[in-house]
């Protein structure tokens, strides 16, 4: 048989084979449904496509997540920034990358080059290497530079590692130079305490690691050198309004600031404080209308023990049958009061884990100084001093700054209702009744004085007549 015949007679043989038509049948018709099945898994495997916002969603969802990705310097909304807009950009150096380029801060920008020369002398050694020290420092945590930034332009990361060595050599610098120079002048004081207020804008900050790892690779190196801390304190002091002194101590220490505006809002914490969780505002009296009932303001400094100031603005209503007072920080009021307190505010509106103590501080002076008279009645109980020119000023500018402000929680709740108490109480009342009508003027004062001397006349002379007649008869 040839090849051909036997090859011939195989397949006719398969064919005929019913076991071998079915198992062709079935792989035929199975076919299909196997590629489908592969298609359906690859296709599970694959990432499905997400619209573009809620990528972003889900990225600031990620962002909240992790404390670290918290973005921390952003610029001031709108509702805020339009009430006072000077108040929150920088008017002689610019830090960071917000105000980068401004026209107006071109200056300082050109004159950071001496600070950076200055640092560099006075650290010694190769300058080179430290300056490679410095760039490879940051450059390890440019994306975590990133995230701390809302509404920052795209920089390159050669861009950004040179913003952020610059600025943070000028800073430690400037601050090191104010505490050689003592501000002898008025000039040098007036120009060091702008530089300072400009340090403090939450729009014009670097994150407070970056700062504190240049110190570590320059500053501290030097053993004549203080710390950290013990430096930005010394910058604070210019710009903290009120006349009590910032302490260290007074600092938790449980976790390192975001940026130098936070570590000054640090200073202003309560220790181990809780949020008092009011559920409404109470209701609020002017500095006048206490006054009128009996109340006297007198200023924490000096008067209050020093273990009972766990606040640096602590109020405290404090009760007695004859004085009662309220003690209240002392406090300058002038521009630099103005700016400080606004973006403080800004911080603590718009950053999740930041409690709003300065917020309750400005909600409550608000209530207190609601108009040029309550500034007035203040700036003789010696709680307020006024630099602006006029109590009018000073009452706008307060109401003005939590002008659009969320009110969330109130630190004074105990001692606002102390005082309600007391003004609503019967006494109080009649007391303050007894003053608006009789005591109000001079003037007043005086003719009520002389309707009671003519009353005395008059009651001697009536008993001087009765007991004339009845001698008589």
């Amino acid at each position: 048989m040839s090849n051909e015949e036997g090859s011939s007679s195989h397949a006719v043989s398969q064919q005929g084979n019913p076991s071998f038509s079915i198992c062709f049948t079935c792989i035929y018709t199975l076919l299909p449904f196997m590629f489908l099945s592969i298609s359906e898994i690859h296709e599970e495997e694959r990432e499905p496509i997400l619209p573009k916002t809620v990528k972003i969603l889900l990225d600031f969802v990620d962002r909240r997540e992790d404390k670290d990705k918290f973005s921390s310097i952003f610029e001031v909304p709108r509702r805020l920034r339009q009430v006072n807009p000077s108040s929150f950009t920088p008017r002689v150096v610019s830090i960071g990358p917000l105000h980068k380029g401004r026209e107006n801060l071109k200056l300082m920008e050109d004159k950071k080059a001496i600070f950076l020369h200055e640092l560099l002398t006075g650290v010694g050694g190769s300058r080179e290497e430290t300056l490679k020290k410095c760039d490879e420092k940051v450059r390890r945590s440019v994306e975590k530079i990133r995230r701390c930034y809302i509404g920052m332009k795209p920089y390159s990361e050669d861009e950004l590692v040179q913003m952020m060595v610059m600025d943070a050599c000028f800073i430690l610098q400037f601050i090191d130079n104010l505490s050689k120079s003592g501000d002898q002048h008025s000039e040098n004081r007036l120009r060091s305490r702008s530089v300072a207020l400009d340090l403090v804008l939450l729009e014009n900050q670097i994150p407070f690691f970056v700062l504190r790892d240049i110190y570590e690779l320059t500053f501290k190196t030097l053993e004549s050198k203080p710390s950290l801390n013990t430096m930005l304190l010394n910058l604070l002091e210019r710009v903290n309004p009120f006349f009590e002194k910032l302490k260290l101590e007074d600092l938790s220490g449980e976790e390192a600031p975001y940026h130098i505006l936070g570590f000054l809002h640090d200073f202003y914490q309560i220790k181990n404080s809780k949020p008092p969780g009011i559920e409404e505002l109470p209701r609020a009296h002017s500095a006048v209308e206490l006054h009128e009932v009996g109340v006297r303001f007198r200023p924490n400094e000096n008067e209050t023990p020093k273990e009972n100031r766990t606040w640096i603005m602590a109020m405290a209503f404090e009760q007695s049958s004859h004085k009662p007072t309220l003690r209240m920080p002392k406090v300058l009021i002038d521009n630099f009061f103005e700016v400080a307190i606004r973006n403080l505010i800004a911080y603590e509106q718009y950053s999740t884990p930041v409690r709003n103590y300065v917020t309750s501080y400005a909600m409550a002076m608000d209530m207190l100084a609601a108009t040029p008279a309550d500034i007035a009645r203040l700036g003789k109980s010696g709680v307020i001093v006024n630099h602006l020119g006029s109590n009018e000023k000073a009452s706008n500018m307060i109401s003005s700054i939590c002008k659009d402000v969320t009110f969330l929680d109130l630190y004074y709740i105990e001692s606002w209702n102390e005082a309600k108490k007391y003004y609503d109480s019967y006494w109080s009342k009649n007391i303050g009744v007894l003053k608006r009508k009789y005591f109000s003027t001079p003037w007043k004062a005086i003719a009520l004085l002389a309707g009671i001397i003519l009353f005395l006349i008059a009651v001697v002379q009536f008993v001087f007549r009765v007991t004339k007649f009845t001698s008589l008869r």
